[in-house]
């Protein structure tokens, strides 16, 4: 029972600490959705052209030719954390279209043991009750084409509501901007995320609080603030379609993910952090797919004190037939790095094949 009340404590701690952090807040939105796209290692914010396009850049929702769902699943923790996704997306006209999309990232059935002994040292297990901590968003996104030939563009409006049992819970809201230009079979694409900066503002249950401060003495005496700030991340790419023969078929892109602050990316200034990310795919008669990618390149502080770099290897699969494609990712191959390892899987369906 105590192993589970250090959870419930770090869970509280890890909140109050996300509060003061700009740097890192909202980081849920950022591990990617799709596993086509996270076994490129998250480089297609210039190649995304499919229902999921809603989330890595709006302006390639214009490439949709009919409407389109996406369902995706993947677990982090030993299976303790669950990241589940869907997603619409149809085009209205031809010079626009429409997404949406729901993402949660959560932590169930985490036990409460705060009330487990009570004022007079007696234990009573019956007082043991159960929480979730959930991460939400809900986007909708809107493309169009310009009437400069090759060039889209897109926004997405997003909510986001974030849960911490009967602790704290927080709304947000945020927009994102894209832009997708297509040059031969060049492709070239750019995102801001949460451009207008993304605040989330906590309201919390002093009351329910204060169980975790007495739960440990002196910890957690003092609440967090109430807002929490999500900085602007720009992301660039520049992609190409290599034909062999008809039948086969290589994409490659590379991005450049950028922060609007100093974080431990492998490129990083007082004001600015970037990492690149190498995205590849080659696929056979648009029926089979083999992904390979590389990135999250960060500057990580060994015990002696030394700086190595430490960078993200993803693979991938995926088959399609008739409009319906089931994909897979291995994220953190050999954990080289100190993201997530997880297998996702996801599945794509073009709704026509049901006419």
């Amino acid at each position: 029972m105590r192993y589970y009340s250090v959870i419930l404590i770090l869970v509280c701690s890890a909140f109050a600490k996300a509060q003061t952090s700009r740097a890192y807040s909202n980081e849920f939105l950022n591990i990617g959705v799709d596993a086509a796209a996270l076994g490129m290692s998250n480089a297609v914010v210039a190649s995304t052209s499919n229902v999921n396009a809603g989330y890595w850049n709006p302006a390639g929702l214009m490439q949709l030719e009919e409407k389109e769902i996406s369902l995706m699943h993947s677990s982090y923790f030993a299976n303790i954390a669950q990241y589940n996704y869907g997603a619409y997306a149809m085009p209205i006209d031809d010079q626009s279209a429409i997404g949406f999309s729901v993402i949660r990232f959560s932590v169930d059935d985490i036990l409460n043991t705060t009330q487990l002994i009570d004022d007079q040292g007696n234990i009573n297990y019956d007082r043991i009750s159960t929480f979730s901590t959930a991460d939400w968003a809900v986007t909708a996104s809107y493309a169009r084409e310009s009437k400069l030939d090759g060039f889209s563009y897109g926004g997405n409006v997003k909510i986001i509501r974030r849960v911490i049992g009967d602790f704290a819970s927080s709304i947000g809201f945020g927009i994102d901007l894209g832009v997708q230009l297509e040059r031969g079979k060049w492709k070239f694409g750019a995102m801001v995320r949460d451009i207008t900066t993304t605040y989330n503002t906590w309201s919390i249950d002093e009351d329910e609080f204060a169980t975790v401060s007495d739960a440990v003495e002196n910890q957690n005496q003092e609440l967090p603030e109430t807002t929490e700030i999500t900085l602007p991340k720009l992301q660039l790419g520049i992609a190409r379609e290599f034909v062999f023969h008809y039948d086969h078929v290589l994409l490659a892109e590379v991005d450049l993910n950028m922060r609007f602050i100093q974080t431990n990316d492998i490129f990083s200034s007082g004001s600015i952090s970037a990492t690149p990310a190498l995205g590849l795919q080659y696929g056979y008669t648009d029926l089979v797919f083999v992904r390979a990618g590389v990135g999250n390149f960060q500057n990580v502080q060994q015990l002696d004190g030394n700086d190595d770099v430490t960078f993200q290897p993803n693979i991938g699969i995926g088959f399609k037939y008739k409009g319906i494609s089931v994909d897979y990712a291995l994220t953190d191959i050999g954990d080289q790095s100190a993201a997530l390892y997880s297998n996702v899987f996801s599945l794509n369906i073009d709704l026509s094949v049901f006419r």
